[in-house]
């Protein structure tokens, strides 16, 4: 099975910067073109035999969008909702760093250790989203490309597991609106394919400096928003390369996460636009 990754489009609690987690959010209008863009390059450069999605109206609406006049049937999953933000639900970034001691800081560097009140802890998480990947698995034996559109929380605890890594390091991966994520589990292809995408303003994710304006000089786009400065410009992350084609993916030598490599140091933590 190769696994298709997709985030949903941005919500309408995306472009306000707000925390939603569980909460069943729309898309906003840019959302929608995201997903119209996503179908796009779903049709030209993968055979989707299949689609799982999250319950949640973000993603379902997301995927119904992408896979319009297909004819592949979605099938929801409970276990691929996201995460529980918990009391932070429904915050915006701003109002959650001006609490004592700016709690927002010390989740971007390690939310394993330091998780929002109420929230969902990140190894059940984990055990959900690997349940519903095996069971998705089981059913696509065959090398199918096989779609799954989710949340950016989902995508990166999954992530987490692949690669062998400490949940503190969560924030350390960009996964923006509609990006694509191609995995042959428990091999990781590519991460954050976003040539797909309209051109739209910079937006980056976690500031943990508490500075307003990335390197690209682009104000910080916070979890709700996952907002953070970002040391590379949103322009190059997750471009493909010329010639670039799921095939030639496969071929490379080792799996190439992103355009470019990780930052040392959870303070050049590098996730992507919106936050869970």
């Amino acid at each position: 099975m190769r696994l298709v990754l997709a985030r949903h489009g941005q919500s309408v609690w995306n472009q306000v910067r707000k925390f939603q987690g569980a909460n069943d959010v729309g898309l906003s209008e840019l959302g929608r073109a995201q997903a119209e863009a996503l179908g796009r390059a779903l049709r030209a450069g993968f055979r989707i035999t299949a689609a799982y999605v999250s319950p949640m109206c973000r993603a379902l609406d997301t995927a119904e969008i992408a896979l319009a006049g297909t004819g592949i049937p979605l099938v929801p999953i409970p276990d691929l909702r996201e995460l529980s933000l918990g009391e932070w639900e429904g915050c915006t970034v701003d109002e959650v760093r001006a609490r004592d001691g700016n709690p927002y800081h010390a989740w971007v560097r390690s939310p394993l250790d330091c998780p929002p009140p109420g929230g969902e802890p990140l190894p059940d998480v984990c055990g959900r989203v690997q349940k519903a990947i095996g069971q998705i698995g089981a059913s696509h034996a065959n090398g199918d490309d096989i779609l799954v559109v989710a949340h950016g929380g989902v995508i990166s605890v999954y992530l987490c597991h692949l690669l062998g890594i400490s949940f503190n390091s969560l924030w350390r991966m960009r996964i923006d609106n509609c990006s694509l994520t191609i995995a042959r589990p428990p091999r990781l292809l590519s991460v954050n394919d976003t040539a797909h995408l309209p051109n739209t303003p910079n937006t980056a994710w976690f500031d943990v400096s508490g500075s307003r304006s990335a390197s690209t000089g682009t104000a910080d786009a916070g979890p709700g928003g996952r907002g953070r400065s970002d040391p590379f410009p949103s322009s190059d992350v997750g471009r493909r390369a010329p010639g670039w084609s799921p095939a030639a993916e496969e071929q490379r030598p080792r799996a190439a996460w992103s355009s470019r490599p990780l930052p040392p140091g959870p303070a050049s933590a590098v996730p992507g636009e919106s936050a869970p």
